[in-house]
């Protein structure tokens, strides 16, 4: 299982794919990564398992929209904030 740092580094590194107009294969990955994110979050606390969802939701939204723009700032900003938090 990965690590709160590398599910982190992960998404920052398909943030910046996204920015840089990569959109193919970061897609593909970020399913992966949202698996990884929700066996990491198994046992967070309910408050942070709704946070996940919200954020999940969020970047699905981001990404049926082609909004890769806001996509990528949920994963370099909002999840790495998460992040943070369920490592604390």
């Amino acid at each position: 299982m990965p690590t709160v740092a590398q599910c982190g580094q992960h998404a920052k590194t398909l943030a910046l794919q996204f920015r840089l107009g990569i959109t193919t294969q970061p897609a593909l990955e970020l399913a992966d990564l949202a698996g990884q994110l929700i066996t990491l979050f198994a046992s967070a606390t309910p408050q942070q398992i709704a946070q996940l969802q919200q954020l999940l939701t969020a970047v699905l939204q981001c990404q049926q929209n082609r909004d890769w723009s806001g996509l990528a700032d949920y994963l370099e900003y909002e999840l790495q904030e998460l992040l943070a938090g369920s490592s604390a």
